[in-house]
């Protein structure tokens, strides 16, 4: 307050110092060249008249003023004689505004600036009987030049001036607001001061005490939105109707993939893709929107909201949730389903096909023997497929068995080679165990599932006369089975892809080998069942190697995730 009656007090006193100076400036201008035009007419019709009487020897005679400068031009605009400046390097002065008024009217007059003399000159013409004018030209030096001879006069009277005025001020601010601030803010009603303030200074306390309280309130209510806020896994951003970012959490900023953000900025300095620029666009308009982004090596859906107040938005409400796994779910289930299908519509085809043929008559009967054989083949291979679909799905809703109980996994191997010894006989591999004794605690059930999908694809993918070794050892709390085959091996691009339901690494060689496309997804979820790994080492044409290791104790509810 102080500075701006100070500076009131200053400012008014300068103005009008100042527009007076000018005002007086202005009106002697004004005087002055009216002066100087009235002489340089003079002065143009005395030398008219004189040249009437003398000719072109009254000009090269005379000596002129140098104040003045006299032209005279013929009618046709040229310069026959000039005081300044050679006639012949004039250029036609026809189209001058006082030679051209003198021509019509008999006199004419200007005032403009010469480049010729480098000054501002008035001009003045008069026509002469033989239709040639006379011009006289006088330097207009104005009032402005010389008050600024006078500027440092004037400018130390205004400086003198200005410091009384300054002083003037200073004292009278200083002693108006000096009360004023020497109020308690925090105990106005403790203070006496001007009487015109007391009502102002009790509302200013009643106004301490109710702003204090709403703060306090205000603050409880950020922390425990901020704590809500920090302890969601979703992300959630506020922002108002120019997009900028009124709160957001740290999970929001994880999701989007955001390094550091402050508050208070675009919200499109968090994403500024174009999918999510329209979803925000679409929630300002006033409609619900929802996307998925790609962000993060994930799938992020946002689901913005328009906050609505009286027929307007005045904010966005965004929700961010990872549904990378979600979507990769509904993939996998979409797959799934279709390969099911694929795979039961090929074998029920066959079974409808030949069983067809058999009831049209159309089988020799010396062959219905051999019809019979593919109809059981080809439900024997429905079936094992329906059996494997079933184990998985309990594998995958956690609804198998929870068998807790001692699996020595020597003899286990040693039950699921003899079973398969026929189909290693018939491909013509060699089978061997070796390693030690070793117990842990699962469900040999699932635990024979795996063995014997892991050792009938090393038999099945063999070349004849291969191996297959099968070793079981332990480590320090952990159970290791090692099967490795000298087959025709898995590339590389595919070894990551492997464990996947109904995948298939070479389908034309698949197709002549039977199998569910089952095996090592059931594998993967057997060992996952007793939270162990898996790993795979494979090259092409050179056999495969699958090491397990499993917890020699089981936790119940507890899968391993690093297949």
């Amino acid at each position: 307050m102080t500075k701006k009656i100070f500076l009131s007090i200053v400012s008014i006193c300068g103005i009008s110092v100042i527009a007076v100076m000018l005002l007086i400036t202005v009106l002697m201008n004004n005087k002055t060249a009216e002066l100087a035009a009235e002489q340089v007419g003079n002065e143009a019709r005395l030398i008219a008249s004189a040249v009437e009487k003398g000719g072109s020897d009254y000009l090269l005679d005379t000596e002129f003023s140098e104040n003045i400068r006299v032209t005279w031009i013929d009618s046709g605009g040229t310069v026959k004689f000039d005081t300044d400046k050679d006639a012949d390097s004039l250029e036609n002065h026809a189209d001058r505004e006082e030679i051209a008024q003198a021509l019509q009217t008999g006199e004419g007059s200007s005032s403009r600036y010469s480049e010729t003399i480098m000054k501002k000159t008035v001009n003045h013409a008069v026509r002469l009987s033989d239709g040639s004018v006379i011009r006289v030209s006088g330097a207009h030096s104005s009032f402005t030049a010389q008050f600024l001879k006078l500027i440092n006069p004037i400018l130390l009277i205004l400086a003198a001036a200005a410091l009384f005025s300054a002083l003037s001020a200073s004292a009278v601010s200083r002693n108006i607001v000096k009360p004023i601030n020497d109020i308690d803010l925090e105990h106005p009603d403790a203070q006496k001061n001007y009487k015109e303030l007391a009502p102002l200074l009790e509302k200013l306390r009643t106004q301490n005490h109710k702003v204090s309280r709403q703060m306090d309130e205000i603050q409880s209510r950020r922390e425990q939105f901020s704590l809500m806020t920090e302890s969601m896994s979703e992300g959630l951003i506020i922002a108002d109707p120019k997009l900028m970012v009124l709160a957001c959490n740290t999970a929001a900023l994880k999701l989007l993939g955001t390094g550091s953000f402050t508050m208070g900025q675009s919200i499109y300095a968090l994403n500024n893709s174009d999918i999510f620029r329209r979803c925000l666009l679409n929630a300002l308009g006033g409609r619900r929107s929802e996307c998925i982004l790609r962000t993060g090596g994930g799938q992020r859906e946002v689901i913005a909201s328009p906050a609505n107040s009286i027929d307007m938005v005045c904010g966005l409400v965004v929700f961010i949730m990872d549904v990378t796994e979600k979507q990769e779910l509904e993939t996998m289930r979409r797959e799934f389903t279709s390969n099911v299908s694929h795979e039961l519509k090929t074998p029920l085809t066959t079974i409808y096909g030949t069983a067809d043929m058999l009831a049209s008559g159309m089988v020799q009967p010396e062959d219905v023997v051999q019809f019979g054989g593919n109809i059981r083949g080809e439900a024997e291979r429905l079936i094992n497929l329906i059996n494997d679909i079933i184990s998985l799905s309990k594998l995958d809703e956690d609804s198998a068995p929870h068998e807790n109980e001692s699996v020595e996994l020597y003899s286990l191997a040693e039950e699921v080679i003899g079973r398969l010894k026929l189909s290693a006989e018939e491909k013509g591999v060699a089978v061997s165990l070796t390693g030690e004794k070793v117990s842990l605690m699962g469900s040999r059930t699932i635990l024979s599932e795996v063995m014997y999908n892991l050792c009938d694809n090393g038999i099945k993918y063999n070349v004849s006369g291969g191996k297959l070794d099968v070793k079981i050892s332990h480590a320090p709390k952990r159970a290791i089975i090692t099967v490795s085959d000298t087959g025709i091996g898995i590339p590389k691009q595919h070894i990551g892809r492997i464990f996947e339901r109904f995948y298939r690494v070479d389908k034309s060689r698949s197709r002549k080998i039977k199998g569910t496309g089952l095996g090592l997804s059931i594998v993967k979820h057997g060992v996952m069942y007793h939270n162990g790994t898996v790993h795979v080492d494979s090259e092409s044409g050179k056999g495969t190697t699958f090491t397990i290791e499993l917890p020699i104790e089981k936790k119940n509810n507890e899968q391993g995730e690093n297949i």
